[in-house]
Parts: C-alpha cells; sequence; structure tokens
C-alpha cells in the first residue's frame, strides 16, 4: 500500500499537491524505480474524483488506502475503502477500481475482455477485474476470510458516459463487480453510502484489514489434483485471466472454423505461467476438449503426473515431455499446453532414438504441428543448459514460417517472491541480467533477503523455519561432482563440501534412497531438505525458505562477477561451449536459484570477497537483522 487517509485528508492534499509527491516518494522507494508518467496522471485525475464522491457521500472519515498491494503478488487494487456497514455495524471494505476510459467495448468474441483505443490487444472488463481483486483479497487475507460479506467492488469510469462505457455490463454484475459512469455519479455515490457509514471513522477496519494474516497461498503442486478433476482453485488476475480467455476463445474458434493459432504466454519467475497451465488444462479437461501438458522438466513432469493424477490414471497421462510428439500426426490435439517452454531444445532426437524416428525435424516445429491451438509459456531469462531455445522470437519465427497467427501475451505482475517486484529486479541487476548495475537491496515487507557467513549457519536458521511450518531447501550452483546413486540402504554420498559441512546432491534417479524422495519429488517432499538442489531440480517449483549456494563457479572481483566455467561441474557444458554462452547460463541458474523463494531467501557463497560483497548489497549479516524475521 502506498498511502492510507481518510477521504477529507487525501483530498486536502490533492489540493496542495503533496499528495502525488508523497506517493511518488513511496513507489520509487517500494518498485526501485519512478512511476510512469500515465501511473502518475491516474493518480493525478482518478483519485480526487474518487474523494470528492466519497466527500459529497458524507463519507469523510472513511479509510482510503491507495494502490492496496494484494496478498503475496504484486497486483495493487487502486483504492480499498475501510469503514463500518451502516446496517451490519461490521467492517466493510469497498475494492475500488479507477478508469480514465473515456470509453470501450466488450471484446466480440468474449464480454469478459474489453477493447479500448489506448491498446491494440484486448484487457480484462474492469467488472472482472474488480470481482477477481475482491475474490482474491477473500482468498489471502485472514480479516475478510471467514468474513467474505464484509467485502465488495466497483469500478469506477469517472470520465465515461453511459454511451461510451454501457456494452460493458454484459457480464454479470454483482456485489464483487460492479461498474458505475461519471454520468451516474449519484448512483455512485448511493452505492458507497448503502455500504459504509458516515457515522463512523474507517480507522479500526483499515487496522484489522491491514493486520490480516496472509493465508498461505495454495501452492501449485497441493491442489493440483482438485484444480485438474474438479474446477478452478486459482483466482487469474487482469493478464492472467486474458491469457487464460486469449486461449479459450481460440480453442472455440478452431473448432468452429477449422482455425489454427500459436498462443505465447511469457513472463518471469512466479508471473503465474504454471497456474495459467493447469487453470486450463482442467477447464478443457472437463470440456473433453482433447489437450495435454508438456514440458521439458522431468522432474515437473513426474511431480504433476504423480500429484494430479493420484487416483486417476488417465489424469497422469495429461502430463508429457516435449519430445513425446515425434511421431504424432499433424493436429491430433486440440491444445498443447507447452509449459516452461524455454527449455524446447533444438531436436528431440537423442542418442536413444530409433533411427527410423531421426526425422531432423526442429522440436519447435513439432508441437506447433501437433494441435490447432499450442500453447507456449516461458520465460526467456530461464535458459540454463546450452543447446534451449524457447524464445518468443523462435515461436514466432516458426509460426510465420508456417503462415500461422502467433499472439504474445505477457505476464508483469508475479506471485513468487512474496510479490516483491523489487526483489526480482535487485536479482536481476545483481546478476547483470538487466543494466544499471548491482544495487543495495531496500527491505520491503514482502521478501525478507539474508547473507550467512558459513553453510552451518545456513542449514540451522532453515530448520529453525522448518519448526515453525514453513517450507524449505537448501540449493546451490553445480560445483561439486555428483557421484553416482547408492544401493539401497547404503548412505548418500556427501558429495557437497564445503570446509567440515557436507551433504548430498538431492537424487538423480526415479526412487527413494535412506528416506531421500526421488528427483522429481525434491523440491515437494519435506524429506528434500536433507540433501542440496541442483538448477535441474529447483526450476519450476517454489518454496517458503530459500537457502542459496553461490559456488566457485560465480566470484565477484573488483567491481564485477567473473564466472569461472572451470569450477562448474555440470557436464552439459562442453569444451565446445562458448565462454559467453557459459558466462550466461551460469548467471540464469543463480537466478533460477535466487528466486525460488516466497517469504524469504538466504544466501551464502564459498569465497570470501562475494560474500563481502553479497553482505554489502543485502544490508548486512544475519545476526544483524534477526530480528526482523
Amino acid at each position: 500500500m502506498l498511502f492510507r487517509e481518510s477521504a477529507n485528508s487525501i483530498a486536502a492534499r490533492a489540493l496542495d499537491s503533496s499528495l502525488y509527491l508523497h506517493l511518488t516518494e513511496r513507489f520509487v522507494h517500494m518498485h526501485g524505480y519512478r512511476p510512469s508518467p500515465a501511473e502518475a496522471r491516474s493518480w493525478e485525475r482518478s483519485i480526487p474524483a474518487l474523494t470528492a464522491a466519497l466527500n459529497d457521500a458524507g463519507l469523510g472519515e472513511v479509510e482510503v488506502m491507495l494502490e492496496y498491494a494484494l496478498p503475496l503478488n504484486s497486483k495493487r487494487a487502486d483504492a480499498v475503502l475501510a469503514g463500518v456497514h451502516p446496517t451490519t455495524g461490521e467492517p466493510s471494505y469497498v475494492v475500488v477500481e479507477l478508469k480514465q476510459w473515456s470509453q470501450a467495448e466488450p471484446d466480440e468474441d468474449d464480454p469478459a475482455l474489453c477493447r479500448i483505443d489506448a491498446y491494440t490487444h484486448p484487457v480484462l472488463n474492469p467488472i472482472e477485474q474488480v470481482r477477481r481483486y475482491c475474490e482474491y483479497l477473500v482468498n489471502f487475507n485472514g480479516a475478510v476470510a471467514e468474513h467474505p460479506g464484509r467485502v465488495s467492488g466497483v469500478a469506477f469510469l469517472h470520465n465515461a458516459t453511459e454511451f461510451g462505457v454501457s456494452g460493458l455490463r454484459a457480464v454479470e454484475l454483482d456485489e464483487r463487480g460492479q461498474l458505475f459512469t461519471g454520468e451516474r455519479r449519484g448512483e455512485f455515490i448511493d452505492h458507497l453510502r448503502a455500504r459504509l457509514s458516515d457515522q463512523h471513522p474507517g480507522v479500526r477496519a483499515a487496522d484489522e484489514l491491514q493486520a490480516g494474516r496472509t493465508v498461505p497461498s495454495k501452492q501449485l503442486m497441493s491442489v493440483a489434483a482438485q484444480e485438474v478433476r474438479e474446477r478452478e482453485q486459482f483466482v487469474l488476475l487482469d493478464e492472467q485471466q486474458v491469457a487464460y480467455r486469449m486461449v479459450l476463445n481460440a480453442v472455440r474458434k478452431a473448432k468452429q472454423s477449422d482455425h489454427k493459432e500459436v498462443v505465447v504466454i511469457t513472463g518471469g519467475p512466479g508471473t503465474g505461467k504454471s497456474v495459467i497451465a493447469l487453470s486450463l488444462l482442467g477447464e478443457l479437461y472437463r470440456q473433453g476438449v482433447p489437450a495435454l501438458h508438456a514440458t521439458g522438466s522431468q522432474s515437473f513432469t513426474k511431480t504433476m503426473r504423480k500429484v494430479a493424477g493420484t487416483r486417476k490414471r488417465e489424469v497422469q497421462e495429461l502430463f508429457k515431455y516435449f519430445n513425446s510428439f515425434m511421431t504424432t500426426e499433424k493436429n491430433t490435439l486440440d491444445v498443447l499446453i507447452c509449459d516452461e517452454a524455454h527449455r524446447i531444445r533444438e531436436t528431440s532426437a537423442n542418442r536413444y532414438t530409433p533411427a527410423a524416428h531421426r526425422t531432423g525435424k526442429r522440436q519447435i516445429e513439432e508441437l506447433i504441428d501437433v494441435a490447432r491451438v499450442p500453447v507456449f509459456l516461458l520465460d526467456e531469462h530461464q535458459v540454463v543448459r546450452p543447446g534451449e531455445m524457447g524464445t518468443v522470437q523462435e515461436i514466432k519465427a516458426a509460426a510465420a514460417a508456417k503462415g500461422l497467427e502467433c499472439r504474445v501475451v505477457p505476464l508483469e505482475s508475479q506471485f513468487r517472491c512474496g510479490g516483491s517486484d523489487a526483489y526480482l529486479r535487485w536479482v536481476v541487476r545483481l546478476l547483470g541480467l538487466e543494466p544499471g548495475g548491482a544495487v543495495v537491496w531496500e527491505p520491503d515487507d514482502r521478501m525478507r533477503l539474508l547473507v550467512v557467513e558459513s553453510p552451518q549457519e545456513m542449514e540451522a536458521f532453515l530448520e529453525a523455519r522448518r519448526s515453525e511450518d514453513y517450507g524449505a531447501r537448501m540449493s546451490a550452483g553445480y560445483c561439486w561432482t555428483w557421484s553416482p546413486e547408492p544401493k539401497p540402504g547404503d548412505p548418500l554420498p556427501a558429495d557437497v563440501v564445503i570446509g567440515d559441512w557436507s551433504r548430498p546432491w538431492n537424487l538423480r534417479g526415479e526412487r527413494s534412497v535412506s528416506g531421500a524422495p526421488p528427483s522429481a519429488l525434491w523440491a515437494t517432499d519435506p524429506a528434500g531438505f536433507g540433501q542440496v538442489g541442483c538448477v535441474y531440480t529447483a526450476q519450476g517449483f517454489e518454496y517458503d525458505w530459500s537457502g542459496v549456494i553461490i559456488g566457485p563457479d560465480l566470484l565477484w572481483r573488483g567491481d564485477r562477477w567473473v564466472t569461472d566455467r572451470t569450477a562448474s561441474k555440470d557436464p552439459v557444458f562442453k569444451k565446445s561451449t562458448p565462454d559467453d554462452d557459459v558466462d550466461r547460463l551460469i548467471r540464469n541458474t543463480y537466478k533460477v536459484l535466487l528466486t525460488r523463494g516466497m517469504v524469504g531467501t538466504i544466501v551464502y557463497s564459498t569465497d570470501p570477497e562475494t560474500r563481502e560483497k553479497l553482505r554489502e548489497l543485502a544490508g548486512g549479516r544475519l545476526e544483524q537483522r534477526a530480528s526482523k524475521v
């Protein structure tokens, strides 16, 4: 939340412009960059329209929470109004989505989407947008989780006439999804009066919402079975919902007119790509539409098979690999959902592929050919192996070569790392994956970052978090040799050795050994804590606390990072792999490892100079900041 005061106070601040200066300062502190001119302009034009309506309604003492951050993701509601319900006397909250639009019309294919002149692509109908914000708030804030009736939602298009936007009401209206225009400002005021009392200030209700315990996020794996077999468990927000509906609309067109279309959904860690994939698969499965989920990750696919298909064999069969379609005829499926598509390789053939199947066809072409609507979900910064080539450019080029339309939907908000955009930006700048250089971490209230002096200190800290019912894992760069798997009953070889501390890598095989889970379940089985995970096991998963060991393959020297390819034991790096590729892939590896945590990340480097730099950039050592954890 950027700012909170009564409607009277905010209206007074808006008059002398101090409000916008304060909002800008708070925004820079929280996000690490200045708000866009469009965002600043929306504050200047929309906030006065809202506070004027509240004051005209006699609701000047209602508490206004501006840019209210939804729990565990980086989405922000424009405003949440907190007060007392005039009839029940209980806390009452109105989520408000403010739009400067003067006109908008529903998308011809789907009224849940709409089109405005400022955008070339459809956006979510604001009624649907605010309804989903309300649902998400109820799902994840303990103050209202048991009292869903306390939350209502409204979109206020203060510049619009009824003629300009009336078509948006083609979607269903309910308590959490209403729309008012500037032309119906009087009805908007009546609507607010019906939900907020003019006899009581809203301070206590706002305090209660702010203090509401964050209900733990529904982890992807733990609800996969119900998601696929029964009903949608996740609330998809904004561009997530746009992406979801664009795929369903493309499927409908494909059925109606023998239409084929490629959809690419791109976003960084935790933007909800796998949640969208699972929601799509569940909906298509329920509709009886032939669809499959595929990845290039053995861990991810096997975990999906185990968790989502616990009791139904046909559900297990929904989860395939990218190289499963070498001999499949064209357009056999209606939909193929390619999750983690940045792991697409040049070809599906490997040393075990029969000669008859070695067609020389590119894997990306196989995936496009097999379905009427191939869907690719990817993050270009998560390429960690030589030969991985799943990029937007490659997919668009492959689609164009076949004369196919290719739609790209970017996801911006993210749900991993506590929804902290600032932390993700800190990581990519730390590793030199974005320009600007490394910067000092400014602690926010969403993600915790700690640096430790030893792996023993890291493990003890994570063990303490586990005793508080948090999930935790340790992972490391691939800088230690991986011994062959032991025989059943024999101890796991302690390959990761740092001084007098040593721990085994996670298992590589498909069976449990000596109490350790198989490779595919390392990230989700509690017994995985005793082993150190590598990037190939951690990628695609998340846990509450992430311990990351930076090995001697990435060192800080002077004023920059230096990668030492000789320190890497990763067998995928060949002598022929160019130095620039090795450098990029090692940095990407640590980006993946540093973005697995939902609550916090704790970092250790085996190199003293690197450790010193990390302490400087992360704001101190563990014992200096433990009281804040």
